[in-house]
């Protein structure tokens, strides 16, 4: 594994624990939850919006959003409360 590969995977990590660190935070994430919280306001609260850019839009970031919860779904530490719906904790 090269430097920079060993580099974004702590970045890959670290980014989990931001996001879990913020849905242990809020209690509308919180197990149990009949609420939850959509995806896109999950990555405007932990700051991965870079803003619009052209072909760059805030729309188009929000993919990182979605491998992180989808990553942490396989973990077993976050559930989508239903398709194209909001997520919270397990």
């Amino acid at each position: 594994m090269t430097e920079h590969e060993e580099r974004g995977e702590k970045i890959r990590e670290l980014s989990k624990l931001l996001v879990l660190d913020f849905m242990r935070a809020t209690p509308v994430c919180h197990k149990g939850s009949p609420d939850g919280m959509k995806q896109s306001k999950i990555f405007r609260a932990c700051g991965f919006d870079f803003g619009n850019y052209k072909k760059a839009t805030s729309s188009n970031q929000q993919y990182l959003i979605v491998a992180i919860l989808r990553e942490l779904e396989v973990e077993n530490k976050v559930e989508q409360i239903r398709e194209s719906g909001p997520w919270r904790l397990l």
